[in-house]
């Protein structure tokens, strides 16, 4: 199909044809998600970390791999590493910056054509636990200067030691 087709379809239905919308995404800057840059808390030639657009909760963010990878079991060891050390670390943080009791990590790769991505669910005190929170409704993301500026320093100091 036509690259300029394939734009105006929705995620889902460019998963269902076996295209990744992540790749498509970043080929043609935004163009199935949007600009994604006020989300972007951190980048590098392995992956790429921001705040879900259409967050489960308030501080909800994801890891995913530059490389197109379907999922963990395909992307290289040290990958995988990366992706879990940078999760612990967006964990505290998100813990603290926006004051939440817990922190779900989740994977979901599921369809003919996905990224390979991490989800960093936050659940807050007043929530119940379990796995409801993986299903709570998505809402729309509202930006926060302050908390957002305050990640993106916090990752900031991790990544100059984690990178050495």
């Amino acid at each position: 199909m036509d690259e300029s087709k394939l734009l105006k379809l929705s995620a889902k239905e460019l998963t269902d044809l076996g295209v990744c919308p992540t790749c498509l995404n970043r080929k043609y800057n935004g163009a199935i998600f949007g600009d994604e840059t006020k989300l972007k808390l951190y980048e590098d030639e392995d992956i790429d970390c921001l705040f879900v657009a259409n967050p489960r909760a308030e501080g909800h963010m994801m890891i995913s791999s530059q490389t197109h990878y379907h999922d963990m079991s395909e992307a290289p060891d040290e990958l995988n590493e990366k992706i879990i050390r940078f999760a612990k670390q967006f964990m505290i943080i998100i813990k603290q910056v926006f004051g939440c009791e817990r922190v779900y990590l989740c994977t979901m790769s599921d369809g003919p054509m996905n990224h390979y991505h991490v989800q960093l669910i936050p659940r807050y005190s007043s929530e119940e636990r379990g796995s409801k929170n993986f299903v709570k409704p998505r809402k729309p993301y509202i930006y926060d200067e302050p908390k957002i500026k305050k990640v993106r320093e916090l990752i900031a100091l991790y990544a100059k030691t984690a990178t050495k």
